[in-house]
């Protein structure tokens, strides 16, 4: 009979594409994975990983095997939400992740009331942006992912993934005080032609973002400074160095000298939860996606 603790090491190396990548998942050694997949081996009798370079790839029944394994970890992981359903009790241990503005204006009072309602269910909470959180939640290292998702730049969610819509969180544009439309109630795209930016790094989602949407006439937008955080890119437009395009989630402490002004039309992101399938009658799992909703009251107007 195939050991179900083996086949979690075969998927993870399908899904991870490496015995390194399996053992980093599973939190176990590269020798502990090798000595699982050589049992394997034995148990079907047949080769499951053969030499490519200095890594290894599965063979075709290694491959057939590992989709099969995935639906078999799906099917038990169904069985266990339905028994933990049945039972009704919030406890055991949930693993979340979210990005970073989420993680700072969100998780903190979701995680609170969880604790407040729910004394025997443990969370813990990672940053992690969407490219890292879904193929981790794929893989069962993770029960939730809270990410964020353009309109002209839609994430690519799996089939075996469901999502509930948190929120559509609003974007402004950050200014100087001193600058001439700091004032203003709102401000087109067409009239910040010309600004220096500052923006996310490159190749980062948010800074593709904001160069296609301020893409004029053809023109990229001029970045002249880049920052991962919104406190660093708030800090440099506080200095009078450029404007910055900043989400309204999770966007506090803002400096005295940085106004927000409104643009027209509001650049928009929304707010997903993804949880697996196969976990959907968790109790932990709807407890947690309860209280994100709860909490996703779309952020007030910061504006100054």
């Amino acid at each position: 009979m195939l050991n179900l603790e083996r086949l979690r090491v075969l998927h993870a190396v399908f899904t991870t594409g490496s015995v390194v990548g399996a053992a980093r998942a599973l939190h176990v050694t590269t020798s502990a994975v090798s000595q699982q997949m050589a049992r394997l081996e034995r148990e079907v009798g047949q080769r499951l990983l053969e030499r490519q370079g200095r890594g290894v790839r599965l063979t075709e029944a290694g491959d057939l095997l590992a989709r099969h394994a995935g639906d078999l970890l799906s099917h038990v992981e169904r069985i266990e939400s339905g028994i933990a359903g049945h039972r009704g009790a919030v406890a055991g241990a949930l693993a979340v992740a979210a990005f970073a503005t989420a993680a700072r204006g969100l998780l903190p009072a979701v995680l609170r009331d969880l604790r407040s309602r729910y004394p025997d269910l443990s969370v813990a909470l990672s940053e992690r942006e969407p490219h890292e959180a879904i193929p981790a939640l794929a893989r069962g290292d993770l029960d939730i992912a809270v990410v964020q998702d353009w309109a002209d730049d839609a994430l690519r969610i799996p089939d075996d993934l469901a999502w509930r819509h948190l929120l559509d969180d609003v974007l402004d544009v950050a200014l100087p005080a001193d600058h001439p439309l700091a004032g203003r109630a709102a401000v087109a795209v067409r009239e910040l032609a010309g600004e220096d930016w500052i923006s996310w790094s490159a190749g980062q989602m948010c800074h593709d973002w904001l160069v296609r949407t301020l893409r004029i006439d053809g023109v990229p937008p001029r970045v002249a400074h880049t920052a991962s955080e919104h406190s660093t890119q708030l800090a440099l437009v506080a200095a009078g160095l450029g404007a910055a395009v900043i989400p309204r989630l999770g966007r506090d402490p803002v400096p005295p000298s940085v106004r927000f002004v409104p643009v027209d039309p509001a650049p928009i992101r929304r707010v997903l939860a993804l949880w697996r399938r196969s976990a959907t009658g968790r109790p932990a799992v709807g407890a947690a996606l309860d209280s994100l909703q709860r909490h996703c009251t779309p952020a007030a107007d910061t504006g100054r």
